[in-house]
């Protein structure tokens, strides 16, 4: 079985490739009469899109999306929401004949279909992401008692943002990337979401950043520093980022994910149009994902609890 859907009750699923006609999203799960149109989902889309920057892909995607289902006169109907991007700035061609290339996914991707689409990475192009950033905009909607701001933290191994500019620049000049630390953090989720054992909400955030294309490691609260802290020092309820046994603590939720270097290097011989640092437009996708997650736990609280905490 292949997993391309997220969610408990709350879901979304992803469709498309980096390099096909269009990419997209359903939404399913959405309570009904909620406001919804394309202008609620495009300034989100247009934070993430490529080209914007000349430190980030030169890919020119508008990424407009459209609404096909689940919305009538300016309302959600409570049917699943489709959602469509066009893949507008396409070039298959630049991909033709390309082996595997180190760093990606094209042989496992090979290994367990036995076969792959070899244009831009396929499903596993951060390309898939903006699908994400679409279904986040209807979450957000969801949760208005809930604000969400992710930006990164750390760029090439330095926290100093005046330089991260110039260290982007020369990897980029040298035909290479640098990977990047994004924090996100919610407010204003109410004590109660989440739930024990197995639908922890840090089980669940965990998973939706990891879900992430060139994620490789997700902290909340104090993470990994918690492992080296004494007990007494790892006590405080900020060392939990906002949750405890599962359970949203009414704290602000702290999270950090960490993106990898772009594989796709002219170091390496890859050709293509790539971004020197993905973690620069990481932001928006986590963004998408924390939302995705907490509009999904509050419709689980409201089931077994009764309200919305």
């Amino acid at each position: 079985m292949s997993w391309n859907s997220f969610g408990h009750v709350f879901r979304f699923t992803t469709w498309g490739e980096s390099h096909g006609p269009a990419i997209g999203a359903v939404v399913d799960g959405c309570p009904p009469g909620i406001a919804l149109a394309e202008a609620d989902i495009q300034p989100w889309l247009d934070e993430r899109r490529p080209g914007a920057s000349p430190l980030t892909s030169p890919r020119r995607e508008p990424d407009r999306v459209r609404i096909l289902s689940g919305v009538f006169e300016g309302l959600t109907t409570g049917t699943p929401i489709s959602l469509t991007i066009e893949n507008e700035d396409a070039r298959p061609a630049d991909y033709a004949g390309m082996p595997h290339r180190a760093g990606h996914a094209d042989r496992a991707y090979e290994a367990k279909y036995g076969v792959r689409d070899p244009r831009g990475g396929g499903r596993a192009s951060a390309r898939e992401t903006a699908a994400r950033v679409a279904a986040g905009a209807v979450a957000r909607l969801v949760i208005p008692e809930v604000t969400i701001a992710a930006r990164p933290v750390e760029v090439g191994g330095s926290e100093d943002e005046a330089a991260w500019d110039r260290l982007i620049e020369a990897a980029q000049a040298g035909g290479s990337s640098l990977g990047a630390v994004v924090e996100c953090v919610a407010k204003g989720v109410p004590a109660g979401w989440g739930a024990p054992v197995y639908a922890k909400l840090d089980a669940d955030f965990a998973a939706a950043l990891m879900s992430i294309n060139a994620v490789k490691a997700v902290e909340i609260g104090a993470g990994f520093d918690a492992a080296r802290r004494a007990g007494e020092d790892n006590a405080g309820r900020a060392m939990a980022g906002g949750i405890l046994g599962g359970i949203a603590t009414g704290e602000p939720i702290v999270l950090r994910a960490a993106f990898k270097p772009t594989a796709s290097v002219a170091a390496l011989g890859v050709k293509g149009r790539h971004d020197p640092c993905v973690g620069m437009r990481g932001a928006p996708v986590v963004e998408a994902m924390v939302a995705l997650v907490l509009a999904d736990h509050k419709l689980l609280h409201r089931a077994q609890c009764g309200d919305d905490g």
